[in-house]
Formats: C-alpha cells, sequence, structure tokens
C-alpha cells in the first residue's frame, strides 16, 4: 500500500513539475485560464472586504457608542429589567412600576469614586434656510476624555459654554454654517421654545452620515425628555456589574463584555432563543454558489480542453511507450491544480486591493460609517480554495478525454472526435422536465419550498448542458448552406466538441441565470405596484390642515415655493370639535361598511358639491358622482380594502359624539340616497363625500381640511415644502402622490444583474473563440495557402463568435424561465392567491440577440486578418 502510494505522488510530482513547464512555455493562454478563474475569486474577495468592512460588529462599535467610557447606562424607564450582553439587541422589562433612573443609584452599584458623564440624545426641529427641519441633538461635555470618539471635529472647535453649538455636514447643506446662528426649536404642549446658539465647530458623528446632527453642553437646549444616560469611567464594568445595575432597571452597555463576552450560559433564559434559519436565503446563496462554481467550470473548460489538444501528441507519444490512462489523466489535471492555486492566490491578493479601493465608493451609499478596514481571513481562504476546486474540476473532462483518446489517431494528425452521445439528449429532456416538476411543486403552495424551487434551477440547467452537444452538432449539419465563414465555423464547432461544448454551456448557463433573476425581480416589482396604494391621484399633493391653521399662510408658502401652481382648499367633516370626538359610519342592510382611507385630505369625509380631481375618479365616474352630489345624494369612494355589503340606492348614516373616555354622548342617524364609485386604485383618500345639505343635517361641522396642489411637484421642491410649511402651526407635512416607485436597490440589482451577465457571456464567448481560434491556426493557415482573402479569419472568428454565443443564448433562455417562473409565484402571491409573471422582455432581447452580435463584432475587428504559415501536427 505504501508502495503504490510513494509511486502516486511520485506520478504527481512530475505531472505538477510539465504543469509548471508548460504554463510558463504557454504564456498567453496560462494567462487566459488564469484571468478566468481569477475573474469570480476576484469578484468574490473585493466583496467579502467591503461587506466585513462594513459590518460592524459590537465590538468595533464600542468607541462610536460610548466613546472611550467603560460602559454607557441607561434607565430603562421601570425597576427591574433584563438585557443580553449587548442591551441594542434584546432586553425585558420585570419592574411593572414606573421609574426614572438616577445617578446616585449608578454610583451604588459601581462604586462612588467612578466618573460618570451625563450624556442625552433627542431629536428636536431647527430653522434651515427654507423653514424647519429635523435634528437629533445630543447633551454632553464633549470636552471629557470620555467623549472621545462620539464625534470627529473637521474644523472649529467644541462648545465651552451653553450657548455654542457644533453641528455635522448634513446640517450645514440646510442651515447655518461655522460662525452663524443656528436656532433649535423645542415642541411641548405648552408651547415651542427657540434657543439660538453660534455654531463654534463643524464634526462627523460616528453614528450616522446623512442626518443632521448637533451637540452641546448639558442644559444648553433644555431638559431632554429621554430617559437619563452616563458615559461611566475607571475599571471594566464585569457582567456581573450589569446584572446589578439590571436588578435597580438599568441598562448597560459594557466595553468588556462586548469586547469578551462571557459564555452564554450566563444570558437571563428568557431572552436567550435560536435564531430561526431563513431557508429562502440559505438555498439562494448554496444556489448561488452552486451556480457560480459551475459557471467557472463551464468558463475554463474550453482552455484546459485545447491545453489538453496542445498535449495530444505528447501524451500520444507517452501512451505509445507505455504510459497509462490514468498517468494521462493526472498530467492534465496538474495544470489544473497549477492554475487553481496561482488563480486562487492571485484572485484572493487582487480582491484584497480591490476592496481597499471599493470601501470608500460604497461609503458615499450608506447613511453609516463603516468600520475599520478589515480582512475576513477564513473566508478567502475558503474563496481561494473555491479557485482551486473550480479549475481542477474544469480540467476534469478534457483530463478523461485525453486519456481516451486514439494514439495512433494523434500520431497521424487526425484530430476530429467521436460521435456526440444519444443518450445525453434523452437524459437532459428527462433533468429539465424533472426540473419544471420540481418548480411547480416548489411554488404551489402559499409557503413555497425553497429546496424544490433550487432544484428546479440546479435540474433544469444541468439537463441543457447536456443537450449542448446535440445542439452543437446540430447546428454543424444545418451549416451546409450558410455562407463560407460560418459554415466553417459551425462545422469546426461540431468537430471540436470537447472545447465548444463548455463555452456554449457556459453562455447557456450565464443567461440563464440572468433571465431566472430577471423574471424574479420583474415579477416581484410588479406585484409591489399591483399592491401599492396610491394616497391621492397620481402627481397630486395634499397638505392637511388643522382646524387651528392660516390656510392663508399655507397657500403664500405654496405659491412662493410652488410658483405657478395650482393651489385649491377642500373641506370636510372636522372630527375633532368642541362638542367631542366625531365618528361617522355607513351601514347598508344592518351590516356596516368598512371603509379604510389613506387620511391624505386630513380626513375621511369630504362636503361639497364636486369630487375634487384629487381624489383620483375616472372622467365618467366623476360625471356620475357629481350628478349624485347635485342630486344631494352621498357619493360612496369604496377604495381596494374595502368591504362589507355594498349599498344599491339607500344607506344609513349614523353620527356618533364621544368623549375623551370614549363614552358617546350623542348619536343620530339619516337615511339617504347613494351613489358607489371607485377610484383608480389603492384606498382611496377619502371613504365619503357628502353634498352639503346632508352635512346640514346630520350637525356635522364642517372646515377646510386640506390644501391642494396639482401636479407636478418634484422631490427638491417638496423637501423645501416641508421645512417651509414645518413654520406655520396646524400645518401638516405635505404629501405628494408620485404612483409606485420602485426601490433604488431593485434598480441596482437589475442593473448588476444586466451588466454582470454581460460580462460573463463576452468573456465566455470572447475566450472560447479565441481559444478556438488558437487551435484552429493551421487549419486557417491552409485556408490562407490556398488563397483564401486576408479578411476570411476575421468572418471566420466573428462567425464562431456568433455560433457558440447565439446557440448558447437559445438554450439558456428557455431554460431560465423554468426556475425564474418557479421564483416568480412566491414573490409575487397576493392576499388572494393570485400571481404575477412579468418577464423582462428588453433584458431577454438585450441577452439573446444583443451580445451575440456584439460579441461577434468585437471579435471581427479583434482578430488578426493575417496568420503565419504553420505545420499542421505541432
Amino acid at each position: 500500500m505504501s508502495a503504490s502510494r510513494g509511486a502516486r505522488l511520485a506520478g504527481w510530482r512530475i505531472a505538477l513539475r510539465l504543469a509548471r513547464r508548460e504554463a510558463v512555455r504557454r504564456r498567453a493562454q496560462t494567462a487566459l485560464m488564469l484571468v478566468l478563474v481569477c475573474l469570480p475569486v476576484l469578484a468574490v474577495a473585493a466583496a467579502a472586504v467591503v461587506w466585513r468592512t462594513a459590518n460592524v460588529s459590537g465590538a468595533e462599535g464600542v468607541d462610536r457608542r460610548m466613546g472611550t467610557a467603560a460602559a454607557l447606562v441607561t434607565g430603562s424607564g421601570t425597576t427591574e429589567v433584563r438585557q443580553v450582553f449587548d442591551p441594542e439587541q434584546a432586553t425585558s422589562w420585570v419592574g411593572e412600576e414606573e421609574h426614572r433612573a438616577t445617578e446616585e443609584e449608578v454610583r451604588e452599584v459601581l462604586g462612588s469614586g467612578r466618573p460618570l458623564l451625563p450624556v442625552a440624545q433627542e431629536y428636536l426641529s431647527y430653522a434651515t434656510d427654507r423653514g424647519v427641519g429635523d435634528v437629533v441633538v445630543t447633551q454632553a461635555d464633549l470636552a471629557d476624555p470620555l467623549t472621545d470618539g462620539l464625534f470627529r471635529l473637521e474644523e472649529g472647535r467644541y462648545p465651552r459654554t451653553t450657548d455654542e453649538v457644533v453641528v455635522n455636514p448634513a446640517l450645514v447643506e440646510r442651515g447655518p454654517g461655522l460662525g452663524e446662528t443656528l436656532a433649535v426649536l423645542r415642541r411641548t404642549d405648552d408651547g415651542e421654545t427657540r434657543t439660538e446658539l453660534t455654531v463654534v465647530g463643524i464634526v462627523e458623528s460616528a453614528t450616522t452620515r446623512d442626518s443632521p446632527v448637533a451637540a452641546v453642553l448639558p442644559g444648553a437646549v433644555g431638559t431632554p425628555d429621554t430617559q437619563p444616560r452616563w458615559l461611566v469611567g475607571g475599571g471594566p464594568v464585569t457582567w456581573d456589574d450589569v446584572r446589578a445595575l439590571n436588578a435597580v432597571g438599568l441598562l448597560a452597555a459594557s466595553r468588556q463584555v462586548l469586547s469578551d463576552p462571557p459564555p452564554a450560559a450566563e444570558l437571563p433564559p428568557e431572552l436567550v432563543g435560536d435564531e430561526p434559519v431563513d431557508e429562502t436565503t440559505l438555498t439562494a446563496l448554496v444556489l448561488v454558489v452552486t451556480m457560480v462554481l459551475l459557471e467557472v467550470v463551464l468558463l475554463a473548460g474550453p482552455a484546459f480542453a485545447v491545453r489538453a489538444r496542445a498535449q495530444a501528441r505528447t501524451l500520444a507519444l507517452v501512451a505509445a511507450a507505455g504510459g497509462t490512462p490514468a498517468q494521462a489523466r493526472r498530467t492534465v489535471l496538474a495544470s489544473g491544480v497549477v492554475v487553481g492555486v496561482l488563480g486562487g492566490v492571485a484572485g484572493t491578493v487582487l480582491g484584497i486591493g480591490l476592496g481597499a479601493l471599493l470601501v470608500p465608493v460604497a461609503q458615499r451609499w450608506q447613511g453609516t460609517w463603516f468600520g475599520p478596514f478589515e480582512v475576513p481571513w477564513p473566508l478567502l481562504l475558503v474563496v481561494a480554495a473555491f479557485g482551486l476546486a473550480a479549475a481542477v474540476l474544469a480540467a476534469v473532462v478534457p483530463a478523461r478525454s485525453a486519456s481516451r483518446q486514439d494514439v495512433v489517431a494523434v500520431l497521424a494528425g487526425r484530430r476530429g472526435e467521436g460521435r456526440a452521445s444519444r443518450r445525453s439528449p434523452v437524459l437532459g429532456l428527462v433533468l429539465i422536465a424533472a426540473g419544471v416538476g420540481s418548480g411547480l411543486a416548489g411554488s404551489r403552495a402559499s409557503g413555497a419550498s425553497p429546496a424544490l424551487v433550487g432544484a428546479s434551477a440546479l435540474l433544469a440547467v444541468v439537463g441543457m448542458i447536456l443537450l449542448v452537444p446535440s445542439a452543437v452538432v446540430l447546428v454543424g449539419r444545418l451549416a451546409r448552406r450558410f455562407p463560407l465563414a460560418l459554415r466553417f465555423a459551425a462545422r469546426d464547432a461540431a468537430r471540436h466538441r470537447t472545447r465548444t461544448v463548455p463555452a456554449v454551456a457556459a453562455v447557456g448557463a450565464t443567461v440563464a441565470g440572468v433571465i431566472t433573476l430577471g423574471i424574479a425581480l420583474s415579477s416581484q416589482q410588479a406585484a409591489d405596484e399591483r399592491d401599492y396604494d396610491p394616497r391621492l391621484a397620481h402627481g397630486y399633493a395634499a397638505v392637511p390642515v388643522e382646524p387651528t391653521a392660516d390656510t392663508a399662510a399655507v397657500r403664500r408658502v405654496l405659491g412662493k415655493r410652488l410658483p405657478g401652481a395650482e393651489v385649491a382648499e377642500v373641506a370636510g367633516v372636522r372630527s375633532d370639535t368642541p362638542q367631542g370626538w366625531t365618528d361617522l359610519s355607513f351601514a347598508s342592510g344592518g351590516e356596516e361598511l368598512v371603509l379604510p382611507t389613506s387620511g391624505a385630505l386630513g380626513t375621511g369625509h369630504l362636503v361639497g358639491t364636486a369630487v375634487p380631481d384629487a381624489v383620483g375618479l375616472t372622467a365618467a365616474d366623476r360625471a356620475r358622482a357629481d350628478r349624485a352630489l347635485a342630486a344631494g345624494r352621498v357619493v360612496l369612494v369604496r377604495g381596494s380594502a374595502a368591504f362589507g355589503p355594498e349599498p344599491a340606492d339607500q344607506m344609513h348614516v349614523t353620527v356618533r359624539v364621544s368623549d375623551d373616555t370614549g363614552e358617546v354622548r350623542d348619536e343620530r342617524g339619516l337615511d339617504v340616497g347613494v351613489e358607489t364609485v371607485r377610484p383608480a386604485g389603492g384606498l382611496g383618500p377619502v371613504a365619503a363625500v357628502l353634498p352639503p345639505p346632508v352635512a346640514d343635517q346630520l350637525g356635522l361641522t364642517v372646515g377646510t381640511t386640506a390644501v391642494v396642489v396639482a401636479p407636478p411637484v418634484t422631490e427638491a421642491a417638496e423637501q423645501d415644502l416641508d421645512e417651509a410649511l414645518a413654520t406655520v402651526p396646524g400645518a401638516g407635512a405635505p404629501v405628494v402622490e408620485r404612483g409606485y416607485e420602485p426601490e433604488a436597490a431593485v434598480l441596482i440589482l437589475q442593473w448588476v444583474l444586466a451588466v454582470l451577465g454581460g460580462v460573463l457571456m463576452l468573456g465566455g464567448t470572447l475566450t472560447a473563440t479565441f481559444l478556438a481560434l488558437s487551435d484552429a491556426r493551421p487549419d486557417l493557415a491552409t485556408m490562407a495557402a490556398v488563397g483564401a482573402r486576408p479578411r476570411t479569419p476575421r468572418r471566420v472568428a466573428a462567425s464562431y463568435a456568433l455560433v457558440v454565443g447565439l446557440v448558447g443564448a437559445l438554450l439558456g433562455a428557455p431554460v431560465g424561465f423554468v426556475p425564474g417562473i418557479a421564483v416568480s409565484r412566491p414573490l409575487s402571491r397576493g392576499d388572494d392567491g393570485a400571481t404575477l409573471l412579468a418577464v423582462p422582455w428588453p433584458l431577454l432581447a438585450l441577452v439573446v440577440v444583443g451580445l451575440p452580435l456584439l460579441t461577434a463584432a468585437a471579435v471581427g475587428l479583434c482578430a488578426r486578418s493575417r496568420l503565419p504559415l504553420v505545420a499542421r501536427i505541432d
């Protein structure tokens, strides 16, 4: 046993030495193979570095939470609490009495000799250049060493007196800058308090980048209405100290506990629980890793096939001299090991460098600060091993083919391959059918099975790969009437399936993956748009106003910020009246109607002789509703969430007036005629529109509830308007209806998907094409020798790229529909069980037609038109 093992090790040493020499001898080919292995390793390594740097752990975030203090102690509002090691993750109230913590309680537990620094944080308002905005105000003595790390001074100095303040750049963009006056507003039930402070410094908050932040000395802007907090200095605060603080109603984030957590057994049992495993995320992760591994194997496969082809004569001579098939396989596999090791190491190193460059770019899109630059070495070792495994797997099929080659045919210079297997396409169709069945089964129920949906993708892609050899052969047979260049490329691809099939399969797998994710994203987006509830008619804006609001002042603000805009007031039923809280209900046949609304117009019930445009009715419904109001009938706006009976001609309206305790003081009702309309979509901004006579009969209090602005209102104007209206007492925040807007993350993901799919398709097709041209140089040289024009090689190169790209895309596109439909069903299923299927046709046309043509054009431009004469046998 040891002798055979030693022989195998010696054989591997020889094979690796030969592979190293072959890699050096064929530098250009080796470089191309390294690129194929390096690229995915580089991308994953860079993403891992950015992710790990962006992920701030409890220990890494200690300084930004508590500066240099040993702990941050916060009152909980009760007499006893329980917490985990980090109180921001999980806490539990034990005491039942309300309690406000004191500094004496902290000192009783931690000792009277420890320094304690009060620090408070609350949301207030401030005067901006356009009105009033929100700001997070920290009250603390920033000159104290315990606060080092909470803020970073960029310009100026920290406050020394209570009339000074430091602000961050996000506040400066909307308000006063260095040396100017900042007005901080505190609004309470007793009124508004205005405090003017001088900006003496510009700071960056350790916790946020894009929200306005200010810091003052304690008491500068009044007493904060929050639980007290203290930064605790001195020696470490242990877990026993934390539990002692919990016993008196205090929560504590300890530097020592967060940096070196005690055993999990020390946690309170009621706060310990196994985190649920997100099976969908786990399955998606496994599926993505498997697909990426398969993609790399397929992309690198042609390179190793060409390398094996270049070594074919050498291997044949070895076999003729008595070499075994295992030695031939080992020689080709050794190339995979050499390229895999080099590619994994190079990709990892380059990925770390790329990650370092991408961290500041990614930071711009994040509202909070990243942690310190960090390299996840264990994960990167796995990624490097991933590159090695991909390279070795890519060399398996060429190694197997090399060990089974016809020695006589190779030595005689015959380079063809045997017939394609007849069983492979049958098995491929069976696997695709199994993928369809798995997808249907996995997406049938309301709770979809991620494992079955993921299996459908793998089965369909593997089935497609088994169909590729037959598809290549079929294209070669159909090429008899093609032009010379296209005919040569198609037949050459069919003749050398060892390098053609992996390239076509790689393109097909890429297209299938792009189509799958494209259908999933598009269907989910379509479902989100279907379920979206507009608050007003599209493009309209509304400013709800309270009874005490000065509507003329609101109109002046709108006229100043939106010059030329069409502004109108709407009247409605006032719910909060001097008599009490007024509530309206509608019933038909003794059963009450439930009519939820968006509330964008300040009331659920309008009063008038016409329905405002902002309600969002069609022209026909609007005309019918206006006729009903003129006839003294109530217009019922039945939105998407309404339920209950739909009255035919009559319904009963009940008005209830209740006091602060909820007791009904007055109740009256009236039978009225009714006309039912439906808004274009969504809840509907109101439940009903009452004609003035009906409102008078019911004794309702009617007044202006909102000011409506006709479209358009831009996002920049909305922010300015929000700040300006905050200066008008009783005016609410503006509500602007822009319709369904997909999340920025979804749009970015769609672009990334298209770009990534394009890069993979272009890379795979270009690589396979240039490798094929390198392998076909003797044939092209022969064509030149018998009189072929110089541009013929260019046409052949472009034709080969077109064959590989188009055949792969046409095979991959329908396969991508299998898991795409399966994934889209659970993603788009509504409350009624209905599903949507949205196919991204532009993306489909781009990857199926556009990219193959683009690749062919690129290859045609880059290929050499003249080749040196070479012998047919290397």
